[in-house]
This record gives C-alpha cells, structure tokens and sequence, in this order.
C-alpha cells in the first residue's frame, strides 16, 4: 500500500483543515487507517484510528471532540477533518495503514509522507 497524504497548511487558531490520505491498490478496505504527528523536538503521536470497516473510531484525548476520522473505501481515501484548531496542533501529520480490522494504535506497516499542519496563535 502506498500512501498520499495533503491538505496541511497555515492556520488560524480557531480555524479547520481537512486533510486527506489516498491509497494505491485494491485492499484499501482491508486496512485499518490512522493518523499520527510529530511536532518538532518531540515524539511522534497518534491522533486518530479507523477500522478498515469504518465502523469504529479511536480519538487521542487532545483531539477528541474537535476531529473527525472518516473513510471512502470506494475512493480508497481516508481523512482528517481538524476543527478548532490549536497552535499545540502544529506538527506533521502522517496517515498509516496497517492490514486488519481492529482499532489498533501500533503495529502500522505503511506510511505516508506527512503533511505539516501550521497553526498560528
């Protein structure tokens, strides 16, 4: 699986992006999908996951209630809506896959390049 991430960018605080995360190959279904950043200086973290069947989500405490996971598995597309964003939301943001059906927070085998996220205060 190859991953494409884009729609980072400068924002606001206050402001939103939606991100967004095209798969290559036909199993596109077949994969969990998650989100993770890494601001500078300091480890890379998961932001969000969704089950390759869509129908479950895992938020991080820091986003929850301002982000949105959600999938097309007919566009082999997965996203990130970030609403109400932060400057503590500045990072790069990277989508991953993993193959299963779970709401796993480990085990991703592919990566995407990342997208930086600017949010200014």
């Amino acid at each position: 699986v190859q991953l494409q991430a884009s729609g980072g960018g400068l924002v606001q605080a206050g402001g939103s992006l939606r991100l967004s995360c095209a798969a290559s190959g036909r199993t596109f279904s077949m994969y969990d999908m998650g989100w993770f950043r890494q601001a500078p200086g300091k480890e890379r973290e998961i932001v969000t996951t969704i089950r390759s069947s869509g129908g479950s989500t895992y938020y991080a405490d820091s986003v929850k209630g301002r982000f949105t996971i959600s999938r097309d598995n007919a566009k082999n597309t997965v996203y990130l809506q970030m609403n109400r964003l932060k400057p503590e939301d500045t990072a790069v943001y990277y989508c991953a896959a993993r193959f299963g059906d779970s709401l796993a927070r480990y085990g991703y085998d592919y990566w995407g390049q990342g997208t930086q996220v600017t949010v200014s205060s």
